[in-house]
C-alpha cells in the first residue's frame, strides 16, 4: 500500500506542476501575444475572462503541490546539507509562483503578462532544481 500512495503522491505533485507552470506559460507565450490582434475591448474581456477561468485551477494546484510535496519530503528523510540548500531555494520559488499565480488570477490586474513572465522563469528553474535533487538524493 505504501509504494501505491508514494506512486500516486508523486503523479499528484507532477501533474500539479505540469498544469501550474504549464499554465502560465501557454497564458504568457501565446494567450498574451495573441491578444494583440482583438480590440482593445476584446482583449481586456478575453484576459479577464481567462483569469476567471484559470483561478480554480490555480488553488487546486497549490494545495495539491503542497500536500504532495510534504508527504514526498517527510517519507524520504536523511539527505545532504546541498540537498537542504537546494531544497531551500526550490520552496522559495515556489512560493513565488504561486503568490503571482494567486495575483494573475485576480481582475483588474494590469501587470498580469510582466508577472506571468517572472512566474514562469521562477517555475522552469524549480523544475530543473528538481531534476538536480532527484539525481543526487
Amino acid at each position: 500500500m505504501g509504494d501505491i500512495l508514494t506512486a500516486l503522491m508523486r503523479w499528484l505533485h507532477l501533474s500539479s506542476v505540469a498544469t501550474l507552470i504549464g499554465g502560465l506559460l501557454y497564458a504568457r507565450f501565446v494567450i498574451a501575444p495573441s491578444e494583440s490582434f482583438l480590440p482593445p475591448d476584446a482583449h481586456a474581456t478575453l484576459d479577464e475572462r481567462a483569469a476567471a477561468h484559470f483561478r480554480p485551477i490555480v488553488f487546486t494546484a497549490i494545495v495539491c503541490l503542497v500536500i504532495s510535496g510534504l508527504f514526498n519530503y517527510l517519507t524520504k528523510p536523511g539527505h545532504s546539507v546541498l540537498y537542504h540548500a537546494l531544497f531551500g531555494l526550490k520552496i522559495l520559488l515556489a512560493l513565488h509562483v504561486f503568490a503571482v499565480a494567486i495575483l494573475i488570477a485576480q481582475p483588474g490586474n494590469k501587470r498580469r503578462n510582466r508577472q506571468m513572465f517572472g512566474a514562469a522563469i521562477s517555475g522552469l528553474t524549480i523544475i530543473l532544481i528538481s531534476n538536480y535533487l532527484k539525481g543526487i538524493a
